[in-house]
């Protein structure tokens, strides 16, 4: 007998327990992380059991005009399952946890899938389900992607950059100075692209301090100076690059490239992916040519991020 209810605070192990077996969810599905902004997102979380066994989450929150959405504070939601699940009593769960939320009185779902880059094994049964559900893609946006293990080094500008920086004496190391990157990286996100960081200073580093082996910092200084950093979110096979900046200094002497190179040949060498985010705009139609070019210079290629609308 499938039981689906609401997640309740009482129920924060469990659902991080489960997080961390599953075969398909990061950190950023565990509480501690989602609920750093609960007071902008009103939590519709749902937990699928099965005789009193738990066996699938979805991350949920309100959305509008009678939407849930798999979650409206995450770049990724969706149904999460442990390596047990079989593919037809997954879209049993599916289809459990689209009568629940129509229950509920939603009258459709945006669903955004975990990319498969961040799954541990194969998980892509909730795709399906939404095409047997007649769900429409309703976004699409592309990221470029490193594989790590096998890598084929940098293009030629970027090896350039490489060598600028090593002739220049610039020194990457992890740091745990979130606050001069932060000061960086607004000047540069303020000055370039008239915008802000999706987290404040407050909230990366109350999230970093609640995920310190997950959230980290690497930079670049010259003559001890800070002149570049990269916040990368550590997601076990994949790595993404959550903020990447650095100071007019820094672009001169090529110290980005530094760091990456730093990721790619030392610190991340054994793991899947090097994931840098999306390259597009205006819900995904919009390609930003240039700053794809710059990760495929680095080696990366395409991953998609898809989102979708189905009626309930």
């Amino acid at each position: 007998m499938i039981e689906v209810r609401r997640y309740a605070s009482s129920d924060h192990g469990t659902w991080d327990s489960f997080v961390d077996r599953s075969k398909n969810a990061t950190f950023l599905f565990r509480r501690a992380f989602m609920d750093y902004h609960s007071d902008r997102f009103n939590d519709q979380s749902l937990m699928v059991f099965d005789e009193g066994r738990l066996v699938a989450l979805m991350p949920a929150s309100l959305g509008s005009d009678g939407t849930i959405v798999s979650h409206g504070g995450l770049t990724y939601g969706g149904m999460v399952i442990d390596a047990r699940t079989t593919a037809a009593y997954a879209l049993v769960i599916f289809r459990s946890l689209l009568d629940r939320c129509s229950a509920d009185g939603f009258s459709r779902l945006h669903y955004k899938p975990v990319p498969h880059i961040y799954h541990r094994s194969p998980a892509e049964e909730d795709l399906h389900a939404l095409y047997l559900c007649n769900a429409q893609l309703c976004r699409s946006d592309l990221s470029g992607t490193i594989a790590l293990q096998d890598f084929d080094g940098f293009a030629k500008s970027k090896r350039a950059g490489l060598k600028a920086a090593d002739n220049a004496g610039v020194v990457v190391s992890e740091s745990r100075d979130f606050a001069s990157f932060w000061a960086v990286l607004i000047e540069r996100l303020a000055e370039r692209h008239d915008a802000a960081p999706t987290h404040s200073f407050a909230e990366i580093e109350l999230l970093a301090g609640r995920f310190p082996q997950q959230i980290k910092l690497f930079v670049a200084t010259l003559q001890s100076e800070l002149c570049a950093g990269i916040v990368v979110f550590d997601c076990g096979n994949t790595v993404h690059t959550q903020y990447i900046s650095s100071s007019e200094i820094g672009r001169e002497v090529g110290a980005i490239d530094a760091i990456v190179a730093h990721l790619v040949s030392r610190a991340y060498k054994d793991r899947r992916w090097l994931d840098f985010g999306i390259s597009t705009v205006n819900q995904g139609r919009d390609l930003n040519v240039g700053l794809s070019r710059q990760k495929e210079m680095y080696g990366a290629r395409t991953t998609v991020y898809q989102q979708y609308l189905v009626e309930l």
